[in-house]
């Protein structure tokens, strides 16, 4: 399996492209509002995208969703309890910085929603949704299980977790969703997070100071 990770946009967001092989269909996990540094991996890898799924309704992972949909007809999928952020991103910038700094902001014409437990088939891959709650309250990881590998979001990093201060955010929501949704998978699992390098199940189990 292809898989690019593109951070951009001021909080280095990561974006991950996937694909069964170049030439092909694509999906992206997280859309900062960095769309063209998307759309040129895209380009590189003579691949169409069928699908963009975002993990939680921030606007620095969600910017970028509107122009993507727009440019190539694709489907935007996020878990509706995030409503509140995805629809309006440039409230979320005017709290979050007292500004619009520079960046794409647009919402896409329609949301797909989704729920705990669907499986989302796109492009030759099947992702199973795991809602956990607690840095927001759609907050979402994605396994693909066929990979081995968990799209944490900002549930999980590698030695941190999700900050919960942000408005709908709950710690204590965040370690139930933790101890359910994220920590039950085995120990080799690949961790890719929102922000920051990869890491492991294991690794984080025995390691992560925040799961001790």
């Amino acid at each position: 399996m292809l898989t690019v990770r593109v951070p951009a946009w001021l909080a280095e967001t990561n974006a991950y492209i996937l694909a069964e092989e170049s030439g092909g269909q694509a999906i992206v996990v997280d859309a900062p509002p960095d769309p063209d540094a998307i759309g040129a991996v895209l380009i590189q890898h003579d691949l169409t995208l069928s699908a963009v799924i975002l993990t939680h309704g921030h606007i620095d992972h969600t910017g970028g969703s509107g122009e993507l949909a727009r440019a190539t007809g694709a489907s935007v999928y996020v878990h509706p309890d995030d409503d509140f952020l995805t629809l309006h991103p440039l409230e979320q910038l005017r709290a979050m910085f007292g500004m619009t700094p520079p960046g794409v902001y647009d919402v896409p014409e329609k949301f797909e929603a989704m729920s705990d437990g669907d499986r989302i088939r796109l492009a030759g891959l099947e992702f199973e949704v795991r809602h956990t709650p607690g840095h927001t309250p759609g907050h979402c990881c994605f396994y693909l299980e066929q990979e081995e590998t968990l799209f944490s979001g900002d549930q999980l990093f590698a030695g941190s977790i999700g900050r919960t201060d942000l408005p709908g955010g709950s710690l204590a929501a965040l370690m139930t969703s933790m101890d359910q949704k994220v920590m039950v998978l085995p120990d080799h699992t690949r961790v890719l997070p929102g922000h920051g390098p990869e890491t492991t199940i294991g690794r984080e189990r025995t390691g992560n100071p925040f799961l001790q």
